[in-house]
């Protein structure tokens, strides 16, 4: 029995005509899912060109209602429009001598060229006359007008800045730009004829051109923000400084690879991360050829960095007009009202309980430095805590109740808020981790020099920094978009009811006075 059983003989090849094997055929799958992703994605994409375009559609009509409420309610000239329109007007009219300037206006003349460039037009293509044109409610218009822009620009710098590996949901960057259209200090001046909306379109335009590499561009796109208000050149300056933090964080990296794989020893010491970053830019800056390559990087913002000293020289300083209420100062604590408005703005993504007791475990495991912090702090307060004559006198505004209920009602109040800024600005700092070390060193700077020098604490003066702040922090959860768009809808609607409804006049004038940021 065992003798029948024989080996299987070897299999012959197949030979057949009719079967054949074509391994191409394996690629079919492969071509064919790439060719289904590449489908999908388009497909998403249009799909979030439809969201943006809804949310726009959206804004812009509930704007259109509100702003034609503004024109019911605000027939004339309300707070500094009174200098600001009959100027635009003055332009409107051709009259642009400087004999013709309104000595109490202290910014450049920005906003009604541009005002004039836009209005203009539509008397010769509608053949509408200059009385309408030059009109109150067309020039608030323009403002309306930024807005769009506004919202579009932010959509597109979300786009850009958000690091492309980390995938994020059409949603969650629709619902940020969204958040951010309505952001309600911003969002209130786009309904009054203000510098606020121009200055924030100029400003993020040059941002995002800065991002796509183009810098004559954003150069120039810095200095038209430059003409709607001169503290934006600061932000023409970060720009420039968003080139150089690329670049030495890209040698920082190089840096700290070569001496991983050399195996140097490292410095040891409570300030040695300070002490490594100080040494690299001492070694960096030393390198001609490091100077060279920044400087063909940054030359339009150096021009432009010049033209603006040149103005200050001719000039006599950066005010132009009346100087006397707009005297700079070391207002130190302006910075610590900035990361409290932040926080609050914020507070979705700033505040939790996580983040509170990763605070608390920081203070105890560095108490030493948070002390000396926690000392410097009250001191600046203490020394450097200006109140400034508007702040005190003008019942109009949120900060004169702010400041009146809060800051004077008791003087010990400013010093018990001390450790609500450290934590504030630790969340805020931290929040910001995702970005190097050395784009965080430009941006503080640069928010420090736009806001301490102001001695005035007005909220519209920290809506750029905000801003900037806010496209920069990783994209939140949906969930958290949520709460915050819910938040600044009903800010808004408080806003918007009181401006509208809830008037008063002072003891001594028949005008009609009005709350506002």
């Amino acid at each position: 029995m065992l003798s029948s059983l024989r080996p299987v003989p070897r299999c012959a090849p197949i030979s057949s005509p009719n079967v054949k094997l074509d391994f191409g055929d394996l690629r079919i799958p492969h071509v064919f899912s790439r060719t289904r992703f590449l489908a999908m994605r388009a497909g998403m994409a249009q799909l979030e060109g439809y969201y943006f375009s809804a949310a726009l559609s959206c804004t812009f009509l509930v704007s259109c209602l509100l702003f034609s409420a503004f024109s019911r309610a605000l027939r004339e000239p309300y707070m500094d429009e009174i200098f600001h329109l009959p100027q635009a007007q003055r332009y409107c009219e051709g009259h642009f001598s400087l004999s013709q300037w309104d000595p109490m206006i202290t910014t450049l003349p920005g906003l009604y060229l541009l005002s004039v460039g836009v209005v203009k037009p539509a008397s010769w293509i509608f053949g509408w006359s200059e009385h309408v044109v030059c009109s109150i409610g067309m020039l608030r218009f323009v403002n309306l007008l930024f807005s769009v822009g506004n919202f579009y620009l932010l959509y597109l710098l979300l786009h850009k800045v958000q690091p492309r590996h980390k995938a994020a949901s059409s949603i969650q960057r629709i619902l940020s730009t969204l958040t951010l259209a309505v952001f309600p200090t911003l969002y209130f001046f786009n309904f009054l004829y203000y510098t606020e909306a121009g200055s924030m379109f100029f400003t993020l335009f040059a941002y995002l051109m800065c991002l796509y590499g183009n810098h004559k561009t954003s150069a120039l796109l810095g200095f038209c923000g430059f003409m709607f208000r001169q503290t934006n050149i600061i932000w023409a300056i970060f720009c420039a400084g968003n080139v150089i933090a690329q670049k030495l964080t890209e040698a920082w990296k190089t840096e700290l690879q070569k001496k991983k794989e050399e195996k140097l020893p490292s410095i040891k010491g409570p300030f040695s991360e300070f002490r490594k970053i100080l040494q690299f830019l001492l070694a960096y800056s030393m390198s001609f050829k490091n100077l060279s390559m920044l400087f063909l990087l940054t030359w339009p913002y150096i021009l432009l960095m010049f033209l603006f000293c040149a103005f200050v020289v001719v000039n006599g300083g950066i005010v132009i007009g009346d100087r006397s209420s707009h005297e700079a100062c070391l207002h130190f604590p302006q910075l610590f009202y900035f990361f409290s408005f932040t926080l609050f703005f914020s507070f979705p993504h700033l505040l939790s309980l996580k983040k509170i007791r990763s605070f608390l475990c920081l203070v105890w495991k560095r108490r030493i430095q948070f002390f000396v912090i926690t000392l410097v702090s009250i001191f600046l307060v203490w020394k450097f805590t200006y109140a400034h004559k508007y702040l005190l006198a003008d019942n109009r505004h949120y900060t004169f109740y702010v400041w009146k209920r809060v800051f004077q009602r008791y003087e010990i109040v400013k010093y018990l808020l001390v450790p609500v800024y450290i934590f504030a600005g630790w969340s805020i700092a931290d929040s910001l981790k995702s970005k190097s070390i050395f784009w965080n060193l430009m941006f503080f700077i640069c928010l420090f020099t736009v806001i301490v020098p102001q001695k005035l604490l007005e909220f519209r003066y920290f809506i750029l920094p905000y801003v900037i702040y806010r496209l920069n922090i990783p994209l939140p959860p949906t969930s958290r978009l949520v709460c915050e768009l819910g938040c600044y809808a009903v800010v808004n609607f408080l806003t918007f009811y009181i401006f509208l409804n809830k008037t008063f006049q002072w003891p001594n004038s028949q005008d009609i006075q009005r709350f506002m940021w």
